[in-house]
C-alpha cells in the first residue's frame, strides 16, 4: 500500500474532458492524477485513503486569469456605483494611492480566499500600482500565496502615462520605465517557476493603453520573450479606450497591439469586448488568448465580449473575475454562471451550455496561463480538484448535477484539493481563521476611504 494514494470514489457526477466514463471516481498520487476509473471499477493498487465523493459533484479546479485583489478594499464604495470605466477610475485612482503592503496583503488573503471557498485552485493578479512604500508589492503577494497552498500567475504590472503626459493615472501612482523593467526582471529571477505543478509563475502586465507609454509596452515584449513569460493587459474594454488609442496613437487597439509587439500567443488580454470582425480574425491567427469578465463588463455597462467568434477564429477564451471593485465579487463559480447567461444574451441557448462555460473556467483559463498540466481531470494533469454537494434547498428538484451547480447557483465548494492536498474542507479553509481576517480587512478598508 502507497501512502501517497487517494482514491476519491464514485462521485455523483464528475466533469471530464470528452465525457469520458469516471464514474468510479480518481486516484490522486505524488500530486497528480493517476488513474480515472469507469463506473464499477477499482484501483490497480490499493490506497490507503479513501475518500467517498457519492455526494458530491467534481470538477477540475477553476482558474481564475483577471483579478486586482487589492481592490477588495473599495467594494460597493458609494462615489463609484454608478460610474463607467474611465470616470470610476478616475474616482478610485487617488484613494488606491494610499495603499500600504499591509493594507494589501489582508484584500489578497480576502480575495484569495474567496476564491477559494468558490472552487478556484490556481489565480491569476494584475497589480499595477506601486506608490511610494508599495515597491514590494509582489513579493507581499507572494508571502499570501505561499500561505493559501494555491497556485498563482501574479502579474508585474505597471503604469508609466501619468496625466501630466496625457494618461488617466494621478503622477503618484506611476513608475519609470527604468524601475518598472528593474522589477521586473527581479520577480521573474526570483519568483517565476517553470514545468509541470509550478506554484508561483510572473508575467509581465503594462496595465492599458491609457496608462503605460508606447516605450514600455514594446520592452515588455521584449523582456518576456527573453525569459520566455508572458504577456497581459486590459485592451478593448469600453469605447473610451479605443477613442483614446485613435487619438493618441492613430490606431485601433489591435493595430497599436501589433505596433508594440504583443500580437502573439505569448499574450492574453482582459476583457476583449469591441473588435472588429478583422480584428477577431487577426488575434485569432496569432493565437491571442481572451479573458471573459461578464460579471464586471455589466457591473460598468462595458459590453459584450465576442467569445464564439474570437473562439472560432483560434483565440483562447478563458474567465476572470476582475478586481472586486468592478464585480464586486471574488467567486469564479458565480462568474461561470453569469457567463452563461451573458453569452446566451448574445448567442442564444443552444450555442452556450454549462459544459462550453465550465470549459472556459478550466481547460480555456489552463490555456490562457501557458498551463498544460491544469484545468482537467485526465491521467498525469495536476491533482487541483473543486468539490460540491448539492444538498443545499436551493439543489432541490433538480436532475443534472453539472447543470445544477451553475443554474441553481452554487456559491461555495465543500472541499477543493490543489497538487493533492485538501485545502478546504467541509467548506472550511485549512488553517485559516477567517473571521479574524474579515475583522482586520474591514478596518482597512475603512482607513483607505476615511478622507474620501
Amino acid at each position: 500500500m502507497c501512502a501517497s494514494r487517494i482514491w476519491i470514489k464514485n462521485p455523483q457526477a464528475i466533469f471530464t474532458p470528452d465525457g469520458v466514463d469516471a464514474r468510479g471516481g480518481i486516484v490522486i498520487e505524488a500530486g497528480k492524477i493517476s488513474e480515472v476509473l469507469a463506473a464499477g471499477v477499482t484501483p490497480s493498487i490499493p490506497c490507503d485513503t479513501n475518500f467517498d465523493a457519492r455526494d458530491h459533484v467534481v470538477l477540475p479546479g477553476l482558474i481564475n486569469t483577471h483579478h486586482h485583489f487589492y481592490q477588495t478594499l473599495t467594494r460597493a464604495w458609494a462615489p463609484v456605483v454608478n460610474e463607467p470605466l474611465f470616470p470610476w477610475l478616475k474616482t478610485l485612482y487617488p484613494v488606491w494611492a494610499k495603499l500600504t503592503p499591509e493594507a494589501l496583503k489582508l484584500a489578497s488573503q480576502v480575495a484569495m480566499a474567496e476564491l477559494l471557498l468558490s472552487g478556484c485552485t490556481t489565480t491569476s493578479d494584475h497589480h499595477y500600482l506601486f506608490p511610494e512604500g508599495m515597491e514590494n508589492a509582489i513579493d507581499v503577494q507572494v508571502e499570501v500565496v505561499n500561505s493559501l497552498g494555491m497556485r498563482a500567475m501574479l502579474t508585474r504590472g505597471s503604469m508609466s502615462l501619468g496625466e501630466q503626459d496625457g494618461g488617466l493615472p494621478p503622477q503618484q501612482t506611476v513608475q519609470s520605465g527604468e524601475a518598472i523593467l528593474e522589477d521586473s526582471q527581479r520577480l521573474i529571477r526570483r519568483y517565476h517557476q517553470r514545468g509541470e505543478g509550478a506554484w508561483i509563475q510572473i508575467a509581465l502586465a503594462p496595465c492599458s493603453p491609457f496608462s503605460v507609454t508606447e516605450e514600455i509596452m514594446q520592452e515588455s515584449a521584449r523582456l518576456a520573450a527573453a525569459h520566455d513569460v508572458r504577456l497581459h493587459t486590459h485592451l478593448a474594454e469600453t469605447l473610451d479606450e479605443e477613442a483614446f488609442c485613435l487619438e493618441r496613437f492613430g490606431l485601433r487597439t489591435v493595430d497599436y497591439l501589433e505596433k508594440v509587439g504583443w500580437l502573439s500567443d505569448r499574450t492574453w488580454l482582459a476583457h476583449g469586448i469591441h473588435f472588429n470582425a478583422d480584428e477577431i480574425r487577426r488575434l485569432g491567427a496569432a493565437g491571442v488568448g481572451i479573458c471573459h469578465c461578464p460579471v464586471s463588463n455589466m457591473r460598468l455597462a462595458s459590453g459584450i465580449c465576442p467569445t464564439l467568434e474570437l473562439e472560432e477564429a483560434g483565440a483562447i477564451i478563458g474567465l476572470g473575475v476582475d478586481g472586486s471593485a468592478s464585480n464586486d465579487a471574488s467567486s469564479l463559480m458565480f462568474e461561470t454562471r453569469q457567463a452563461l447567461y451573458l453569452q446566451r444574451l448574445r448567442y442564444g441557448a443552444k450555442r452556450i451550455t454549462p459544459q462550453k462555460v465550465m470549459s472556459w473556467a478550466t481547460q480555456g483559463s489552463a490555456r490562457l496561463l501557458g498551463r498544460h498540466d491544469l484545468g482537467e481531470i485526465r491521467v498525469g494533469k495536476q491533482a487541483d480538484l473543486a468539490l460540491f454537494r448539492l444538498d443545499d434547498l436551493r439543489f432541490s428538484g433538480s436532475h443534472d448535477p453539472l447543470s445544477a451547480l451553475i443554474l441553481c447557483g452554487a456559491e461555495r465548494a465543500d472541499r477543493v484539493m490543489v497538487g493533492g492536498e485538501w485545502r478546504v474542507v467541509d467548506g472550511e479553509i485549512c488553517g485559516l481563521d477567517c473571521e479574524r481576517l474579515k475583522v482586520l480587512h474591514r478596518e482597512a478598508a475603512k482607513q483607505l476611504v476615511a478622507t474620501f
